[in-house]
């Protein structure tokens, strides 16, 4: 697949999201870049503001089978992975697998299983396969994991290990939408053609056909990156270990997640070359999560992601 074919897939696949997400342009571009780079996304945003439709959404664009799994605190580890079963006719155990075997699975409101059936997911999301019953099982080569959380309602929930957060390569904030956005939404519901209305009856097109997104993936290495924007990645996370501010920087794996997310960046941008817009535009979304602040300074009211701006404003841009 060439740069130019990529470019234009990607613009289809902005266009037939838009067909169904209202707004919430950057959390559209966060999210192809997660499928560009072959990783895991997270979304976290107050009840409404579409978090898991954009995630249906997306999958529904880009083709592959998919599932769902609503998460709550009776959940079990087999009911993600699937279990053997034994089988009379045969007079043997056959494999009934579960839902994380498919290409794209929406883990909804995944705080709130226990930390053992978050854990199942682990395995899956870092190496694309699954033991069960001391036998191991590969996942599709476009596996992915968009899991969702509600940020203000903790009853109930519980938080994600960092072992967990630090395989998400970002954690996308969506918000509420603007006045004309909401009225544009208000309109179409209130006219029978809500966004789950027309994600329901069919209104995207998946835009790539089987082994695409594959071929996709591959086209991203065509992106170039200096050596110098590679240097300024790696001093961007390494500054995060020795900041005043935070208790635990990001580890080797952020650089990776950082260096991936600008790439796949300025590919949305329709640019064969990283610059630094593009490593600032994603940065926070890549490393906010994986930081833990001092509570001195949390008490005060700083915020990861104005840790990020500082050390951004601190690092030399390369010219």
């Amino acid at each position: 697949m060439t740069l130019e074919q990529m470019h234009q897939l990607l613009a289809e696949a902005r266009a037939e999201i838009g067909r169904v997400v209202i707004g919430q342009r950057d959390a559209v571009d966060q999210a192809l870049v997660v499928v560009l780079c072959g990783q895991h996304g997270l979304f976290e945003g107050v009840p409404g503001v579409a978090k898991t439709l954009l995630a249906k959404t997306l999958a529904a664009v880009m083709g592959g089978s998919f599932q769902r799994v609503q998460f709550t605190p009776d959940l079990m580890p087999a009911d993600i992975t699937g279990t053997n079963v034994f089988n009379l006719q045969r007079n043997e155990f056959t494999l009934a697998p579960g839902p994380i075997f498919t290409s794209f699975l929406v883990a909804d409101e995944i705080n709130r299983a226990p930390a053992k059936t978050q854990s199942a997911l682990l395995q899956a999301m870092q190496e694309h396969q699954v033991s069960i019953d001391r036998s191991t099982y590969q996942l599709p080569p476009e596996f992915t994991v968009f899991a969702t959380q509600n940020p203000i309602e903790h009853e109930g929930t519980y938080p994600l290990a960092e072992a967990q957060k630090d395989r998400f390569q970002l954690k996308i904030e969506i918000g509420y939408l603007d006045r004309a956005e909401e009225i544009e939404l208000a309109q179409r519901q209130l006219n029978g053609d809500s966004p789950e209305s027309r994600l329901a009856q069919g209104a995207v097109r998946p835009v790539l056909a089987g082994g695409q997104l594959v071929a996709l993936k591959t086209a991203l290495r065509q992106v170039r990156m200096r050596d110098e924007m590679v240097g300024y990645v790696v001093e961007i996370v390494r500054r995060t270990r020795t900041a005043e501010t935070l208790l635990t920087g990001a580890g080797p794996r952020g650089t990776q997640a950082l260096l991936g997310a600008a790439r796949a960046y300025a590919a949305l941008e329709r640019r064969d070359f990283v610059t630094p817009d593009d490593v600032k535009r994603i940065a926070a979304a890549v490393l906010a999560h994986r930081l833990i602040l001092r509570p001195e300074f949390e008490i005060e009211g700083l915020t990861a992601a104005e840790v990020i701006a500082q050390i951004l404003a601190q690092v030399p841009v390369p010219v």
